[in-house]
């Protein structure tokens, strides 16, 4: 991978140098370089992780509100595509329901992507994942994503090489497409190892309010658990553009996972630094309209 993967710096950094340390590199991949269960740029512990995470709101929802507000108005054409990747467990839903969820919900648009449907079938792709791109103003999140094509589409032989190949190409193009036109791409793979996945599981079937949660193939997809780190090691070698690159948070630690994506989405906003937009009409005026009716 042409290093060692991220080392913690012991210290709390900011959200450009977490970026930075979480940030996948030019060239080959390979995960086992990248810990599942470190906590890069914090030395912190599990309270103060949370206490930091619940600190995130104001900063979050303030700069949210302002794109929101740019979308809303027509003073801006920007939105926000959070793209979370991850193994089953890993967190996704999670990062949703903590991180995410600590903005105001109308300018958010979440979307799972599931099996595709006999009608998704017939369309390329990314016909599906158009449909699911945020409008100007909103954050938008894929809870997997376009990415299911080439890592389940390669495990599982759904198509054959040359289809992979031509996807990758598209997948780059398309995001290419869409930072062209103001939507910014955070991408996070949730790097989960192996004994805390089959953890994870067992406490679903621990728990009968989990039960929902779990289905039999979660098992047979550990038994290709190395293929999928393979196919995963592929789509971020060659869909990590300078444009769209990817993050590889660590996720054994679901706090310091929530905190982490929640600096890269801070980060992501505070770079593009909306605005409240300028009122398009006489504000003295107005005023004075109010205060001249009767009380």
């Amino acid at each position: 991978m042409g290093h060692d993967g991220p080392v913690s710096t012991h210290s709390t950094t900011t959200a450009s140098d977490l970026a930075a340390a979480l940030r996948v590199p030019p060239g080959p991949v390979d995960l086992t370089a990248w810990p599942t269960d470190t906590t890069p740029g914090f030395d912190g512990d599990k309270a103060e992780g949370k206490r930091l995470l619940g600190e995130l709101g104001d900063p979050l929802g303030d700069l949210q509100e302002r794109l929101f507000a740019e979308g809303v108005s027509g003073a801006g054409e920007r939105s926000v595509l959070l793209v979370l990747q991850g193994m089953d467990t890993s967190g996704k839903g999670g990062v949703v329901r903590n991180t995410v969820g600590l903005v105001d919900p109308q300018g958010v648009r979440i979307t799972s992507f599931k099996a595709p449907t006999p009608e998704e079938l017939e369309q390329d792709f990314l016909w599906r994942i158009r449909k699911g791109v945020p409008e100007p103003g909103k954050i938008g999140v894929f809870d997997r994503s376009h990415y299911e094509d080439v890592l389940i589409g390669r495990v599982r032989a759904l198509v054959d090489q040359e289809e992979l190949e031509r996807r990758y190409d598209a997948i780059n193009d398309f995001e290419q497409e869409l930072v062209a036109s103001g939507v910014h791409v955070l991408k996070v793979m949730l790097h989960v190892s192996r004994a805390t996945q089959r953890e994870r599981l067992l406490a679903r079937l621990d728990d009968p309010t989990k039960h929902w949660k779990f289905a039999p193939g979660d098992i047979d997809d550990r038994g290709l658990w190395d293929d999928y780190q393979r196919a995963y090691e592929i789509a971020l070698e060659r869909t990590s553009t300078e444009l769209a690159p990817w993050h590889v948070v660590p996720a054994d630690r679901k706090w310091f996972r929530n905190l982490a994506v929640g600096r890269l989405l801070l980060g992501e906003l505070e770079r593009m630094a909306p605005q409240w937009p300028s009122a398009d009409f006489d504000v003295e005026e107005q005023r004075g309209r109010l205060q001249s009716e009767p009380a």
